[in-house]
């Protein structure tokens, strides 16, 4: 172990060692296995150990804003918090690794409350993964909470045709109006109706189900809508 290259092989074998990953029982399309956090316990570790690292004095300001969310699903306020305070942690060459899975630890690290909610990041519906879930648990279901299904998207600072201070510049109605923006909430609302179809099927009229897309614009932006299905 000590001499051993630290890449990505041997951080996935240490960790599946340790039992803070597991395999999911999914391949890539190479046939690679894809592990996955095996339980809500580590998956609460993982999130506040992130919150910790990078927010580490924001603790009741991101209590209050997640507590509204849950309360009102004003999405607005998340976004702002993100752009003001999480993005300004990465610098331009954590551009070489953001995707959509950047985006979406973010905000499961903001959102986390495993008292309120059954969170489930990447749970299988409607023949696809959607990105995260927030249930409300039964015994909770007494306060005004709402459940939440949403979709992460990313859009590089390129593909927009932007540059950072344009996108800080421009106004989240002109974001929307561009078309690689326009294309990935497309592609959002398209999996999030099968997905809402799914969660409705199985936890019946009870489900007070918001539905979100966010689409991040690199590091400066993010936009979101949310999607109302009759």
């Amino acid at each position: 172990m000590l001499n051993a290259p630290k890449d990505n092989t041997f951080m996935a074998s240490l960790l599946y060692y340790f039992g803070v990953l597991t395999f999911s029982g999914r391949n890539t399309d190479f046939g690679d296995q894809i592990l996955k956090i095996p339980n809500l316990v580590i998956l609460k570790l993982y999130a506040e150990r992130i919150r910790e690292m990078f927010l580490p004095d924001d603790g009741d300001e991101i209590r209050q804003i997640a507590g509204d969310f849950y309360r009102t699903g004003n999405m607005q306020p998340l976004c702002d918090f993100s752009e003001q305070k999480y993005f300004k942690v990465f610098d331009n060459r954590d551009y070489r690794w953001v995707n959509e899975l950047t985006i979406k630890t973010a905000f499961l690290t903001l959102l986390f409350n495993d008292l309120f909610y059954i969170m489930d990041s990447e749970a299988s519906l409607e023949r696809g993964y959607a990105d995260l879930t927030m249930i409300v648990r039964p015994d909770m279901r007494t306060y005004p909470l709402l459940d939440f299904l949403m979709e992460f998207k990313y859009v590089s600072l390129k593909d927009a045709v932007l540059n950072g201070e344009q996108a800080k510049q421009l106004s989240s109605d002109d974001l929307k109006l561009l078309p690689s923006v326009q294309k990935k909430l497309a592609e959002s609302e398209n999996r999030l109706a099968g997905y809402r179809k799914t969660l409705l099927s199985g936890h019946g009229s009870r489900l007070r189900l918001r539905t979100y897309s966010v689409v991040s614009i690199g590091f400066e932006r993010l936009i979101w809508k949310e999607s109302a299905f009759c």
